[in-house]
């Protein structure tokens, strides 16, 4: 198998043409040329998972998040960045990471997240005129109360706990969401006619909400995590047989909760 083979797949899902001009999806480390004998799936590319991928044999990362954001001035094993890449180069490991090139498409980050809901009707929020776009808003299957709408955000999140902006004693029936950090988005939410806007990464300004319309943090990991699987479903599909794996250690947010 070609690496170029896997990113077609991957590519014809979340084209890079996608990606928001200041992101960095794509193939960090490698060739597309090169050959592929595994591919090991996670959110973010940390230390663990090129030791893991070393560890099982596999020689090919993906993740949702770039390993490689900004341009590196260095390349030092005296910090992760640097250690990573210096192993990934060692052990010939590819890396790539679709971010919002996942995050913009029908199907992607936030889709998921509608599908967790179960809404209906579900359309992009913010749409470019290429039929990309950041976020999704959709119907609920019923009206809900504030304090229903939060129980089943919990549970379909699995969340022992959310931030909210002051609850809204209002029926509601449509939501709008973002995964990740979406808070440039609430004017968006707002003029879809959602009542709730569902994101992560919330500042404390951005609770200050206007009247009949509420804001719920969910979590950046919480948002995004069921990209793992979408990426793992479409790469099994396309090549059943090919040694495709998600990583052992899937529940590594970084953000803890006490």
């Amino acid at each position: 198998m070609l690496v170029k083979d896997i990113l077609k797949v991957i590519e014809d899902f979340a084209p890079l043409s996608a990606q928001e001009g200041w992101d960095n999806c794509g193939l960090c480390i490698g060739s597309r040329e090169a050959g592929c004998k595994g591919v090991l799936l996670g959110l973010d590319c940390t230390e663990a998972l090129v030791d893991e991928a070393i560890r099982r044999g596999m020689d090919m990362i993906i993740t949702h998040h770039p390993m490689i954001f900004h341009g590196v001035k260095n390349i030092s094993p005296d910090d992760e960045q640097g250690r990573m890449i210096i192993k990934a180069a060692s052990f010939g490991i590819k890396i790539y990471g679709a971010h919002t090139s996942a995050d913009k498409v029908v199907g992607g980050v936030s889709c998921a997240m509608a599908s967790r809901l179960g809404l209906k009707d579900v359309e992009i929020l913010d749409p470019d005129q290429n039929g990309f776009g950041l976020g999704t808003v959709g119907n609920l299957p019923r009206q809900y109360s504030f304090g229903e709408l939060v129980d089943l955000v919990k549970e379909r999140f699995r969340l022992t706990m959310l931030r909210s902006s002051h609850p809204i004693d209002v029926p509601i029936t449509r939501v709008a969401m973002c995964g990740g950090a979406g808070s440039s988005l609430i004017g968006q939410a707002r003029a879809s006619g959602a009542q709730v806007f569902l994101t992560g990464d919330v500042s404390y300004h951005h609770f200050f909400t206007e009247e009949g319309f509420a804001v719920m943090d969910v979590g950046h990991y919480e948002s995004e995590i069921d990209i793992v699987d979408i990426l793992f479903s479409l790469l099994k599909k396309n090549f059943p047989t090919f040694a495709v794996c998600i990583s052992e250690n899937m529940h590594n947010n970084p953000v803890y909760y006490y």
